[in-house]
């Protein structure tokens, strides 16, 4: 069934690549349930590869010209689940400090709200240059933090540790941009 108002632009390539990073989510948590060494290098493998498809469809939606609003909400949306859940599940596997994934679901969740809300008011937000830089770096730190072994005599659990620090940073920068814009930007229609 297609959404009204979009017409045959719901079911698109780069959109099915969106929904595959959020089917993909559930298949993390079992590989995390127990994370043993050829799990984890599973689960770091399944992540970097469903990650690629952020970066391909967005490049198909614009390439294509089939760029849709249910697309540019969608596309951040799989990138949060399919973070958020990696993110979470490295908790009890005592791989990442709960407070860290506290703040960062947090700074998401407030995100997507402020994203519903200008979608009531007929804006669509999309992702700006500074989240997209956060969803690198979260992307870059989760990675490692599933490996979490050493590897090539590289300690991949402290590598990522380390990125982590800079994707926080860089996720509650974001998050502040956003709320300043869309703040900034609700003023000034009120004027």
């Amino acid at each position: 069934m297609t959404p009204p108002g979009n017409g045959n632009k719901f079911w698109t390539i780069p959109n099915a690549l969106s929904i595959a990073r959020i089917f993909v989510s559930p298949i993390l948590v079992v590989l995390l349930l127990s994370p043993d060494e050829k799990r984890s290098v599973i689960a770091a493998a399944l992540f970097v590869a469903v990650c690629l498809t952020d970066w391909l469809d967005g490049y198909l939606a614009r390439r294509m010209g089939i760029v849709t609003a249910f697309g540019k909400f969608l596309d951040p949306l799989a990138d949060k689940l399919l973070i958020v859940t990696a993110l979470i599940m490295l908790i009890p596997a005592d791989r990442i400090p709960a407070w860290m994934v506290a703040v960062i679901v947090a700074r998401e969740l407030a995100v997507t709200g402020l994203r519903a809300l200008a979608v009531e008011s007929g804006t669509v937000m999309a992702a700006s240059p500074s989240g997209k830089i956060k969803t690198v770096l979260q992307i870059c730190a989760v990675t490692p933090l599933l490996l979490h072994y050493e590897f090539f005599g590289l300690n991949f659990h402290s590598i990522g540790s380390v990125i982590l620090w800079a994707a926080l940073a860089a996720t509650v920068w974001s998050g502040v941009e956003y709320f300043a814009g869309f703040f900034k930007g609700a003023f000034r229609t009120r004027q």
